[in-house]
């Protein structure tokens, strides 16, 4: 399974690549925000610096809901990086952004997924992912975890080359469970990734074996 961290945040991106288990970035206009980017030259200019970071898979997306202004920034997108993937919203317009993409050897990630309906589609349509939002889906009493599962296993009915982006992951089960049922990808905050590190007696072993080495070294 792959990780890719969720954040515009150059710091996190970093931290995230050295551990060593990085494999991409998904972004949005929110996230941008949040880092204080905003105006297209801005933006741009820091998806470039994420891209500069990482080894490829930086997520970036469209703003426009038509046909023709998805496809204007998409190219735009695409030109600042062999490693961009244009992030199309799933919507009418977007279906046929997505096909039009795809006869031009351009990566996509359909956002915005909510039912395994809306992923078929952009199967269909030959998206390179789809993002179905698990935590979302949680808040509003859907089991989101249940609708990755159904994605994977419809895609594998057909051998769909289309990969299972597993979206809004808010703790480590969210992300243990993707593992579980097969999404291909995961993307999430750092602190999602850095909490599968920690357990209790990994730390108190750990501990014990430093407090047993410096007795035999006698300090």
């Amino acid at each position: 399974m792959k990780f890719f961290i969720d954040t515009a945040n150059l710091s996190d991106i970093r931290e995230a690549y050295d551990l060593g288990v990085l494999d991409g970035v998904t972004t949005n206009p929110s996230l941008m925000a949040k880092e204080g980017i905003s105006g297209d030259e801005k933006v741009r200019a820091h998806y470039k610096a994420i891209c500069d970071i990482v080894d490829d898979k930086v997520s970036a997306e469209v703003i426009s809901t038509d046909f023709e202004g998805m496809v204007k920034e998409g190219k735009e997108l695409a030109k600042i990086d062999d490693k961009i993937v244009v992030k199309i919203p799933m919507i009418k317009d977007g279906l046929k952004a997505l096909k039009y993409f795809q006869s031009e050897g351009i990566r996509t990630n359909c956002t915005l997924i909510f039912s395994a309906g809306q992923a078929l589609l952009a199967a269909k349509a030959g998206a390179s992912y789809v993002s179905p939002f698990i935590g979302r889906l949680d808040d509003i009493s859907f089991d989101g975890m249940e609708l990755i599962a159904q994605i994977v296993h419809i895609y594998g009915n057909y051998g769909f080359e289309t990969e299972v982006l597993a979206a809004s992951v808010r703790h480590s089960m969210h992300l243990l469970k993707c593992a579980e049922v097969g999404a291909d990808v995961v993307t999430c905050p750092l602190k999602v990734i850095t909490s599968l590190l920690n357990h209790p007696l990994t730390d108190s072993g750990l501990a014990t074996f430093l407090a047993d080495h410096a007795k035999a070294a006698g300090k």
